[in-house]
């Protein structure tokens, strides 16, 4: 009776080691699993962030590039005015000198 009783003994410590253990195991591997998750979010953060910085350097770009073809514009409006002032000042003096010869 008292193998019995010892051997009872032995197999309830033994479980109660190995349920131990795999409580450990699961305590680790849970923290394993935040550690990562943590490391993952930290990994989206950034590059959520460069993404957001990437955006904001190409709508600047397109802001200057906005503004360039808005001077170009002015610019191609003061050629034109020019053009046509020269054009009117040159047309009498074309007739003139074809006139005179």
């Amino acid at each position: 009776m008292s193998r019995l009783w010892a051997l009872a003994c032995l197999l309830f410590l033994i479980v109660f080691t190995s349920q131990l253990e795999w409580k450990q195991q699961s305590r680790s591997e849970t923290e394993t699993r935040s550690t990562t998750f943590q490391k993952l979010e930290n990994i989206a953060q950034r590059e959520e962030s460069m993404k957001e910085k990437i955006i904001l350097s190409q709508e600047k770009n397109i802001q200057r590039l906005h503004e360039l073809v808005r001077s170009l514009r002015e610019q191609l409006v003061q050629c034109k005015a020019a053009s046509e002032v020269s054009n009117v000042t040159t047309n009498p003096l074309v007739e003139f000198l074809s006139e005179f010869e």
